[in-house]
């Protein structure tokens, strides 16, 4: 990467930070979007962020459940090969994204601890049928942005 490029990592990771994203987990993304190469190792990417690899694998194990990340068979290769899928921004905010189906387990777990009609109760289930009405919802306005973006 360039230093041009390097500071508009930098730079897209101080935001994702700014905005609630764990500082390595962002630098990683900002990695990871910002590669010329196919695919990159946890290894190479501590070695460009001058990271220890443990905050790197943290970092990997952060993203992978979101979707932003996936591990990729390199045939000859014994190091694991990471990249951003094609796809990673629809699978953000789709069903396919674990966070989300756990927050919305999470919240109904909750509504049915606290009971549904309590204080907590109401915000749990607003929770719950809030994340619920979003992965109704995406996968038509997920399906809209790629027909539109083919068409681009």
């Amino acid at each position: 990467m360039t230093e041009h490029t390097t500071e508009a990592a930098e730079e897209l990771a101080l935001i994702l930070t700014r905005n609630g994203m764990q500082r390595m987990t962002a630098r990683v993304l900002g990695i990871l979007l910002f590669t010329q190469q196919d695919t990159i190792t946890a290894g190479e990417i501590a070695e460009r962020l001058k990271a220890s690899p443990g905050s790197v694998s943290g970092a990997i194990k952060m993203l992978t459940p979101t979707g932003l990340i996936e591990k990729v068979p390199v045939p000859g290769s014994r190091r694991e090969h990471f990249r951003f899928p094609d796809d990673g921004w629809p699978t953000l905010m789709s069903a396919q994204n674990e966070v989300v189906r756990l927050m919305q387990e999470a919240a109904e777990r909750g509504a049915a601890s606290v009971g549904p009609e309590t204080r907590a109760g109401r915000r749990l289930t607003d929770m719950r049928d809030f994340y619920a009405y979003l992965m109704k919802e995406l996968p038509a306005v997920i399906d809209r942005w790629q027909a539109e973006r083919e068409q681009m």
